[in-house]
């Protein structure tokens, strides 16, 4: 099944930055390319790390598979990602356990509210 692309106006300039930040604040599902692969993933953290522009995300699919072993946590060099589209399905922003530890960030541009 076809996840449906978020439409953006025709006057705001479709960044990648602008899409993962808005996808953040949204909670709203990405797909796009890494390393020559479409995935789909949840955006939850988007910064500098070790100056490096990097986005933490939990990612759903690899490939159109949807077997366990391609979902998990990824830390990804934004520099290496394509053709990404805000879907327009969310996601709950809670994945959370007792033992996760927060990731070092040199500047955080964006992280998800697991509040709301």
């Amino acid at each position: 099944m076809k996840k449906n692309v978020l439409p953006f106006s025709p006057s705001q300039k479709q960044t990648l930055d602008s899409q993962l930040r808005f996808a953040i604040a949204n909670k709203r599902l990405i797909r796009f390319t890494y390393e020559s692969v479409a995935r789909i993933a949840e955006p939850h953290d988007y910064g500098l790390r070790d100056g490096v522009p990097t986005l933490l995300a939990y990612q759903r699919q690899k490939a159109a598979r949807r077997d366990p072993q391609v979902r998990g946590w990824r830390r990804l060099d934004v520099a290496k990602m394509q053709d990404c589209s805000v879907l327009e399905e969310s996601f709950s922003g809670t994945r959370e356990t007792a033992h996760q530890q927060h990731h070092y960030w040199d500047v955080l541009y964006a992280r998800v509210d697991h509040m709301s």
